[in-house]
C-alpha cells in the first residue's frame, strides 16, 4: 500500500510538474525562453537528470541485493530446518515432541509471515511476539536431552548448534526487511524529478502527441520509483520473497 500511495504521489508531482511549465512557459515574458536562456536551463536540468539516474539506480541495486539476500536466507532457512528434523530423527524416539514442536514452528511461521493482506510492520510485530518463545523454547529442549552414547551427543551438539544458529538468522532476517530508500532520499528524489518534468512542459508545444509522451514518462517514473519500494517490503505487497521452500520444508518434516 505504501509503495502504491508513493507512487501516487510521484506520479501526481512529475505530470502536474509538467502541466506547470507548460502554464509557465505562457507566463514568463519572452526573454526568458529564448535561445540562451533554454541552453542554461538545458544544462541545468540535464546535471540534475545526471543526478537523479544515479541514486535512482543506486537505491535500485540495494534494494534488489536486499531484497535477494532475504530470498536466500527463506531458503537457507528451509535447509536447515529439513536438517535439524534429520538431525533429531536420527537422535532417536525422545526427540519426537520435539519435532512436532519443529513442525508446529515451520507451519505458525508461513501462516504468519505470509499471511494475506498483512503489512509488512503487523507481520513484523506477530512473528516477533509470537513465534520467539515458540522458537526459544525449541533450542532449550534441544539443550534438555539426555544422551545414551556418543552418537546422540554428537547428534545433540549439532542439533542445539543449529537450532541456535536458526535464532540468529531469524533475528537478521526480520531487521534486514526495512524501507530500501530512506525518507530524504525519497523527497530530494521526487523534487528532482518534479523539476526536469517542469523543464519538459516548459519548451514542449502544446499538442495531444507531446501530452501523451509525458503522460507515459510519468507513469514510467512513478512505476519505477513504486518497484522499488515494494522491494523493500519483501513480505507484503506486489513483490513478496515466495514461501514455497519453506513450504516443501513444511511438507517433509517427520519423515
Amino acid at each position: 500500500m505504501e509503495a502504491t500511495v508513493i507512487g501516487s504521489m510521484v506520479f501526481g508531482c512529475t505530470f502536474g510538474g509538467a502541466l506547470l511549465g507548460m502554464w509557465l512557459r505562457n507566463a514568463l515574458p519572452e526573454h526568458h525562453l529564448d535561445k540562451e536562456s533554454k541552453d542554461t536551463i538545458q544544462v541545468g536540468i540535464g546535471l540534475i537528470a545526471t543526478m537523479t539516474a544515479l541514486i535512482l539506480g543506486l537505491v535500485t541495486a540495494s534494494a534488489k541485493s536486499s531484497f535477494d539476500s532475504l530470498d536466500a536466507a527463506v531458503k537457507h532457512s528451509s535447509v536447515e530446518v529439513l536438517t535439524l528434523d534429520r538431525l533429531l530423527a536420527r537422535y532417536g524416539p525422545e526427540t519426537g515432541e520435539i519435532r512436532k514442536t519443529l513442525k508446529q514452528s515451520v507451519a505458525a511461521r508461513i501462516d504468519t509471515i505470509w499471511a494475506h493482506g498483512a503489512t509488512q510492520a503487523r507481520t513484523q510485530d506477530r512473528i516477533l511476539s509470537v513465534g520467539q518463545s515458540r522458537a526459544e523454547g525449541l533450542a532449550e529442549s534441544i539443550r534438555a536431552l539426555q544422551p545414551r552414547d556418543d552418537a546422540q551427543r554428537a547428534f545433540q551438539s549439532r542439533a542445539a548448534d543449529m537450532s541456535e544458529q536458526m535464532l540468529e538468522e531469524r533475528w537478521m532476517v526480520f531487521s534486514g526487511a526495512q524501507a530500501s530508500i530512506p525518507a530524504p532520499f525519497l523527497v530530494i528524489l521526487i523534487f528532482w524529478l518534479t523539476i526536469i518534468f517542469v523543464s519538459f512542459g516548459l519548451f514542449a508545444p502544446r499538442h495531444g502527441t507531446v501530452m501523451a509522451v509525458l503522460l507515459v514518462c510519468a507513469i514510467s517514473v512513478a512505476s519505477a520509483v513504486a518497484l522499488v519500494l515494494e522491494l523493500g517490503s519483501p513480505f507484503d505487497g506486489w513483490l513478496t520473497i515466495s514461501p514455497d521452500p519453506l513450504r516443501f520444508a513444511y511438507a517433509h518434516l517427520g519423515e
